[in-house]
């Protein structure tokens, strides 16, 4: 390939990449849904324009970085330690339900796996995808409603965000047990042994963040220093723990979401997210997505994928909630508030691609997925609370 011609792949990614991510918008679905939709036409399955480089691999990876370290600088460190067990438990059954319910659904299609088996690890997998929750979809659906500062408001938000950081170290497990040459005692230990790093070194780097802010609020040299920090921790994560380096991205956002200077940073890194890296990696969730293997098994375990991953954080979420003290309705609320999928569950998808868990043709199941839950997570919301109203119930 011509090296001239990368550039003609931008700008056609690019185009239609903004092109559907408008038209996305319209139709009250997420604008990254658009992207993967241009993707999908410019890819080998319609028009065959461009084809998965090398060139767009790595440009989509330091895209998922960025992501996710945008994802850390959104956590509210203060929120998470206040709201204490209760969104903790929220967040494991939201966490262990869809983890299990996946591995059973997967496991019912393709045939029982015994345990360390190759199947056995892609059963798990699709699990694992299930386990995320979109925080931004969430938050977006509950601000509009008026409930974010609500006490089920609260829980929800605070519960979505443990249950991304409990996905991020269940992917991380997951993948590390794949590694024929790994030993599960040896995974659990660098697992261990990376997050009491982070922990010591992060306040280390937070006190040297926080200097630099007071010196220079405002100033461009804090977020590419942050962003340095944020490649420089994925880099140590992979290479030296055998941890997804979208994990050590998600902890660098971590460290420094309680910087005074934190929307600053958030803001200048989602700027070169939003024009390039984050288009470029959605659409090469198109560009890699076939359906040359599609059939009606495909079709079916697509179909009973959505369904399931619904069904188990209302069921894990509710449940856990309603033995929280929380009544019917407001159980039922959290369930629903936490189904949400969002980029955190393409993150995960693309992780189990490039280890071999995920073939392109279940991308098409995480996509229905986003897409649906995106939809109707506003709409059962709305129908929720606005029975409430009915009964003049009021929330706080």
């Amino acid at each position: 390939m011509e090296s001239y011609e990368i550039l003609r792949d931008l700008a056609i990614i690019l185009l239609f990449a903004k092109c559907f991510g408008i038209l996305a918008r319209k139709f009250k679905a997420p604008q990254v849904v658009g992207q993967i939709i241009a993707g999908l036409l410019v890819g080998p399955c319609v028009f065959g324009w461009i084809t998965q480089t090398e060139f767009i691999t790595q440009m989509a990876e330091v895209g998922v970085i960025i992501l996710m370290f945008s994802v850390g600088l959104e956590s509210d460190l203060k929120e998470l330690i206040k709201t204490g067990p209760i969104a903790l438990l929220i967040a494991c059954a939201g966490v262990f339900t869809p983890l299990v319910l996946g591995a059973l659904l997967y496991m019912g299609f393709y045939g029982i796996a015994p345990w360390g088996s190759e199947n056995f690890y892609k059963a798990v997998f699709i699990g694992t995808i299930m386990t995320a929750t979109s925080v931004s979809i969430t938050v977006a659906s509950l601000q509009e409603l008026g409930k974010i500062k609500s006490k089920v408001g609260t829980t929800i938000v605070s519960a979505a965000i443990i249950d991304d950081v409990i996905g991020i170290i269940v992917l991380t497990f997951v993948i590390g047990f794949k590694n024929p040459d790994s030993n599960p005692v040896m995974v659990i230990v660098k697992t261990i042994a990376f997050f009491a790093v982070a922990i010591v070194g992060g306040f280390l780097f937070y006190k040297i963040f926080l200097t630099l802010d007071n010196r220079y609020p405002h100033t461009r040299r804090v977020p590419i220093i942050g962003v340095a920090f944020c490649f420089a921790l994925s880099y140590i994560a992979e290479r030296y723990f055998g941890i997804a380096d979208i994990t050590g991205a998600y902890v660098a956002g971590v460290i420094l979401c309680s910087l005074s200077d934190n929307e600053y940073i958030k803001r200048k890194v989602d700027v070169s997210s939003y024009m390039f890296f984050g288009p470029v990696f959605f659409a090469s969730i198109g560009l890699k997505t076939t359906f040359n293997s599609m059939n009606s098994k495909l079709i079916a375990f697509c179909i009973c994928f959505v369904i399931v991953a619904l069904v188990a954080k209302i069921i894990g979420c509710g449940l856990v909630s309603r033995l929280c003290k929380y009544n019917l309705g407001d159980s039922l609320k959290i369930g629903v508030g936490m189904m949400t999928r969002g980029e955190v569950a393409l993150i995960v998808a693309q992780k189990g691609l490039a280890a071999g868990l995920l073939t392109a043709d279940y991308f098409t199941a995480v996509i229905l997925l986003i897409l649906v839950s995106s939809i109707a997570t506003p709409i059962i919301l709305k129908l929720l609370y606005a029975q409430d109203e009915k009964k003049g119930i009021v929330h706080v």
